[in-house]
């Protein structure tokens, strides 16, 4: 790696006490900038929401991490309000890539457009920055605590690429990378690139619904379905246990061409 030095943005929704958080700054300090911005308190689940206090305001904090201290700055909102913020402060930052996370607990299928970690990669991404959106596998209750993890496997394989994300640009199309590790991952894992699996890989339940079940008493599982196709995330991680890399893009829109499906051709030809 080279001395020159980029200049990225670390950010989360686990806060900014977050553990996770301190491993991504150890991935890509070697070789970057780093402007540390994140919720106050645990924002898990808040996807790309704008909402926070209108008094919040971008507090210092001090972070020790490893055997050196960097400043960081924290704000009571949302990751993407968060984010968003911040960029408008430090306006003169002007970062090479966003990194959110890494992330307590994988982000994986239809739940990414809950993730606030992939929600605040978004935000970068909308405001023309590459994102990569990191999230490491942990136990369902790891998400809301910060809980003891290895993050060894993590730092390693988010610095290779955010090295590679920082020196080459993104293909076209792709706007932010996530990157799921498996909890059984080591540096030499192998990595696959997948397609976001369009099915619920965290699934909540209820033993006895009723009009009186409150929120509280939703059971949440996790797991790939039986059918699940080899090509997605879900597979990637949960069944085959590789690193998996997702491309995405914020272009949210269908390929199917309804100009040239029969009755709906119909539906939108003007009279």
């Amino acid at each position: 790696m080279t001395n020159r030095k980029y200049k990225v943005v670390i950010t989360n929704d686990d806060g900014i006490e977050s553990p996770g958080l301190a491993a991504a700054v150890q991935a890509v300090e070697p070789f970057a900038e780093v402007l540390i911005v994140a919720p106050a308190t645990q924002q898990t689940a808040m996807g790309r929401a704008q909402v926070g206090k209108p008094a919040s305001v971008l507090q210092k904090r001090i972070l020790t991490i490893g055997d050196r201290q960097f400043e960081g700055f924290a704000c009571e909102a949302a990751p993407a309000r968060v984010l968003g913020h911040a960029l408008n402060i430090f306006s003169d930052f002007r970062p090479d890539l966003v990194i959110s996370g890494i992330n307590y607990g994988e982000n994986l299928g239809a739940n990414i457009t809950s993730s606030g970690t992939v929600g605040a990669a978004m935000e970068g991404a909308y405001r023309g920055i590459p994102a990569i959106a990191a999230s490491l596998e942990t136990p369902i209750h790891s998400h809301f605590t910060y809980t003891e993890q290895n993050w060894e496997s993590s730092i390693q394989i988010l610095r290779r690429l955010a090295y590679t994300s920082l020196s080459e640009s993104f293909p076209a199309d792709v706007d932010i990378l996530k990157v799921d590790v498996p909890s059984t991952a080591t540096p030499e894992s192998p990595w696959r690139i997948t397609r976001l699996s369009k099915t619920l890989y965290y699934r909540s339940t209820l033993d006895n619904p009723s009009l009186t079940s409150p929120l509280g008493e939703a059971v949440t599982s996790k797991g790939a379905d039986e059918q699940e196709p080899e090509d997605t995330d879900v597979y990637a991680l949960a069944v085959d246990r590789v690193v998996s890399v997702t491309p995405i893009s914020l272009d949210l829109t269908a390929k199917s061409a309804f100009s040239r499906s029969g009755a709906w051709s119909a539906c939108f030809k003007q009279s």
